[in-house]
């Protein structure tokens, strides 16, 4: 019984990981997304990531791989987790709202050479919406991680990239996050290689 468990959670992930590899779409969308990222370094900007949930541990980690690295060691590679400051998350949520707790940090801390990207599975979490828009005021770039159809982040055209993973639950949509994620970085660093904004050590 147990076992099977395990199976039928294998068998969905794989016929979901040959969703992703069919999704030419998303490929596209994801060239995009390398190429903002790529001039956004090359201006001197920085990536900010947030998210909820497991999201806010998928945003972490993937500015942990961006900062430390993934694979060869070079240099660090700008990024931050707007999840992470326990004295502002709160300060934020008990003195205005929890729908805040991403867009006041977004207008504090961002400027018009840096990128937010917002991962929520269902594209409509409130504080992504609401960082999504101060954003845009602040002039920055952003990009969306998301599922199923994107939800309201799509249908108001909140993000300049909108990366959409295949999958017919979270679970499922967060395992596609996490290959698109770590493919960005890769990708990342060898164009910051190969055009000499960042070296190898």
């Amino acid at each position: 019984m147990t076992k099977q468990l395990l199976l039928d959670a294998i068998n969905e992930a794989v016929d979901n990981v040959n969703a992703l590899k069919n999704a030419t779409g998303l490929h596209a969308d994801f060239e995009k997304a390398v190429d903002l990222l790529v001039n956004t370094y090359k201006k001197g900007g920085a990536l900010f990531v947030a998210g909820n949930g497991g999201s806010a541990a998928d945003a972490q980690h993937f500015v942990a791989e961006l900062v430390v690295k993934l694979s060869k060691d070079r240099d660090p590679i700008k990024a931050f987790a707007l999840t992470v400051d326990t004295s502002i998350l709160t300060a934020i949520g008990n003195d205005f709202t929890y729908d805040d707790i991403f867009s006041r940090q977004v207008e504090g801390l961002m400027g018009p050479n840096d990128v937010f990207m917002g991962i929520t599975t269902s594209g409509n979490s409130p504080n992504i919406l609401k960082a999504f828009s101060m954003a845009k005021k602040k002039g920055a770039k952003t990009i969306l991680l998301s599922g199923k159809d994107g939800g309201k982040a799509v249908k108001e055209n909140m993000a300049d990239v909108n990366l959409i993973a295949p999958g017919p639950n979270t679970a499922r949509i967060q395992e596609i996050h996490l290959i698109i994620y770590h493919t960005i970085c890769y990708a990342l660093e060898k164009r910051l290689i190969d055009e000499r904004i960042i070296s190898y050590r």
